[in-house]
């Protein structure tokens, strides 16, 4: 899964509307931004194996610090508890853990039986949708379609930056699952994982977007915090 777990962050804006962008798709894609520096550390590892999957070739055989079930727990309480302290919006940091955890839900029902309930686990879970491209899809696309329609809801463009900024990537987003599912496989690990890395590009462009855009409805006293 991929564009599914940004339509998270673009939904989640709905919920909580004074939390940028930026940090809801950080958090909705968090233990996939972790996973390429455990990659280039030698921590966790995958296999390139064109063929696993109707929709990927990577064979993720290790990544129990980024993607067992007990670590994204605990990635996400350390998540929410940075940021409640930090921006003091109990909402906020209450909905990017939840982000946190729903991409370990996500990942489950795409992926092989591949991903462990706890560091050293020798059970592996997974429903396997990646076995057809068209289930993939169907379910993908409508996720992030809702979440990108309930941002549109909660938020309106305050100059072309905010506008054509948006729209910029949402189909910079796209292209990239486009060719995710129809290019060639990478050519090995390391280009993979510094490739991985270049998704910090979209967490900054997702900030600058925000912070050009307005929520379309007044916010309790309650939910008053930085846009961050």
């Amino acid at each position: 899964m991929f564009i599914g777990h940004f339509g998270i962050g673009f939904g989640a804006k709905a919920v909580a509307p004074k939390t940028s962008l930026g940090s809801l798709f950080l958090a909705a894609q968090f233990i996939d931004l972790l996973w390429p520096s455990f990659l280039l550390m030698g921590l966790e590892d995958v296999r390139i194996e064109p063929g696993i999957t109707r929709v990927t070739p990577l064979d993720f055989s290790h990544y129990p610090i980024s993607h067992s079930l007990l670590a994204v727990l605990c990635w996400a309480v350390l998540f929410a508890a940075v940021y409640g302290l930090v921006r003091r919006y109990p909402r906020g940091a209450l909905v990017l853990g939840l982000a946190v955890v729903s991409h370990w839900f996500l990942d489950l029902v795409v992926h092989r039986p591949d991903l462990p309930l706890y560091p050293g686990s020798n059970h592996l879970y997974g429903l396997g949708l990646w076995s057809s491209l068209g289930a993939t899809l169907a379910v993908e696309l409508p996720v992030f379609a809702l979440g990108l329609w309930l941002y549109l809801r909660t938020t309106t463009a305050v100059d072309g930056a905010g506008r054509w900024g948006l729209w910029g990537l949402v189909i910079f987003l796209l292209a990239i699952y486009f060719a995710n599912l129809f290019g060639e496989p990478p050519p090995n690990v390391t280009i993979l994982a510094w490739v991985g890395q270049a998704q910090w590009l979209l967490v900054a462009w997702a900030y600058w977007v925000d912070r050009h855009r307005r929520l379309l409805t007044p916010v309790s006293v309650s939910d008053h915090a930085g846009n961050a």
